[in-house]
């Protein structure tokens, strides 16, 4: 039945699975990732992650094919703008442990069938 809390939709499981493979990359590549999913009144941050002395928010895209378009063209400035304001709202809610860290906002793609082996697009530095 739509709406029962117990059944995700497919496009909901192909995200998860997604956001797990980004997650995985990003940890391959040196990050260590702080949260997932946190929430607050403005949305969702997908990943919190720190990389040196940066903390980064990552938005996560997935996408099956690029036959509708690029996952990343979904990352608009309104959405951008956005995820800007959730940083800021996830640093002031970690203050204490973060103290002085700079804050980036980053995007991943990840493209394929499966998640798990699809293709990884990250692109740093979003303003």
């Amino acid at each position: 039945m739509p709406g029962d809390a117990g059944v995700m939709a497919a496009k909901d499981v192909l995200g998860r699975a997604g956001e797990d493979r980004a997650a995985a990359h990003l940890i391959a590549v040196g990050f260590t990732v702080l949260d997932r999913n946190w929430r607050a009144p403005g949305g969702e941050i997908d990943i919190v992650a720190r990389e040196g002395d940066e903390v980064v928010v990552v938005e996560v895209k997935t996408r099956t094919s690029v036959a509708y378009g690029h996952p990343l063209e979904a990352v608009s400035a309104v959405k951008l703008a956005r995820l800007w304001r959730l940083a800021y709202a996830w640093r002031r809610a970690h203050a204490g442990e973060l103290r002085g860290a700079a804050l980036r906002v980053d995007a991943i793609a990840v493209i394929g069938a499966d998640p798990a082996t699809g293709a990884i697009e990250h692109l740093r530095d979003l303003r």
